[in-house]
């Protein structure tokens, strides 16, 4: 019998197939060990194979996709409701091979490899920022045990270790010298490798075009226009501006029933990465608005005169993922107004 359909459930070496034909007549699920991988699926006539969107996902879609079969990726919060009962690596698979067939089911691009190398500099970024975080949190928390203050801010507390590495001391035993230097020192390593991976990702964005396109738009720097391309690419995938707002989880939940409309609160589905980055540079761009309010758009104005500022930078940041994928499926940069 010719398989036709196959639900692939990865593991990191455990993996499950799910097979069957176009009568949906099961043929096979069975698991498979990561070196039987790929001599299976090259025995196989070309198929369709479904997977859940997690990590190497693409890496293991991109090696099936050399032998002709059509790999397909689905999210894993879509392949649940196919899910009958249980939880186990044949059901999963079954569930998965099932969700991949229906006609309205959302799939994710099959990344290349360059994509995923400019998002290891995000993510490796980003686990150093949370470790300096930390770091800082923990150096104030402690030093404020001896009575001594460090001012809020990240300017602050660079400023503090600087003195301490220069040769400050404080008026503390020596034991407790010794682990805020050491702290200190850890804290310049983090904030000068993190420097290191910024600047990297400022000279990747002066190479591809389309970077420097959603620069053109207020309140996206580098780091966030590298970040979207490297995850979305050309935005082809999404119908429109607020399809992408929502799977970025900018939109609010719809909470409707009876032909009552009712909305909740935001989603915050999908990548939280990239909607942290929208939001803070719309904070940012909320901060310039207050100190030069005549560069600013009245429709920002407005809405700051009648939504609290937090509020505000949420809904800047939907606004500015819808203008995200316009500039991106134009291929035009953002005419900038204040209207």
């Amino acid at each position: 019998m010719q398989v036709t359909t196959i639900g692939l459930d990865l593991a990191k070496n455990g993996f499950q197939v799910h097979g069957i034909t176009k009568d949906e007549e099961v043929v096979f699920n069975r698991p498979l060990r990561r070196v039987q991988l790929l001599p299976f699926f090259s025995k196989i006539e070309p198929c369709l194979i479904g997977k859940e969107a997690c990590r190497s996902a693409h890496h293991w879609a991109r090696e099936l996709t050399k032998f002709g079969h059509e790999v397909r990726l689905i999210p894993p919060i879509c392949v649940k409701p196919y899910v009958k009962r249980g939880k186990s690596d044949a059901i999963d698979a079954e569930a998965i091979c099932e969700a991949v067939t229906r006609p309205t089911m959302r799939f994710v691009a099959i990344k290349t490899v360059e994509p995923q190398a400019l998002l290891s500099l995000h993510r490796a970024r980003s686990l150093l920022v949370s470790q300096r975080t930390q770091l800082i949190n923990g150096l104030r928390g402690m030093v404020s045990e001896f009575g001594v203050y460090i001012a809020k801010g990240l300017a602050r507390v660079v400023g503090f270790a600087e003195d301490i590495l220069s040769g400050e001391t404080l008026d503390l035993p020596d034991i407790a010298n010794e682990v805020i230097h050491n702290l200190c020192e850890h804290l310049m390593v983090l904030h000068t490798r993190i420097r290191w991976y910024e600047d990297r990702l400022k000279l990747v964005a002066k190479e591809d075009a389309r970077v420097r396109l959603l620069r053109t738009i207020p309140g996206v720097g580098a780091v966030t226009a590298s970040a979207i391309i490297a995850s979305i690419g050309d935005g082809h995938q999404f119908s429109n501006g607020r399809e992408f707002a929502a799977w970025l989880g900018l939109t609010p939940a719809n909470k409707s029933s009876g032909g009552k409309e009712k909305l909740g609160r935001i989603t915050k589905m999908s990548d939280q990465y990239l909607r942290s980055l929208l939001v803070v540079g719309m904070t940012s761009l909320v901060r310039q608005t207050k100190s030069h309010p005549e560069r600013a758009s009245k429709w920002l104005i407005s809405l700051l005169e009648r939504k609290p500022a937090r509020l505000a930078t949420v809904a800047m940041a939907n606004k500015t993922a819808r203008i995200v994928w316009a500039v991106l499926t134009r291929n035009k940069p953002y005419p900038p107004h204040t209207a």
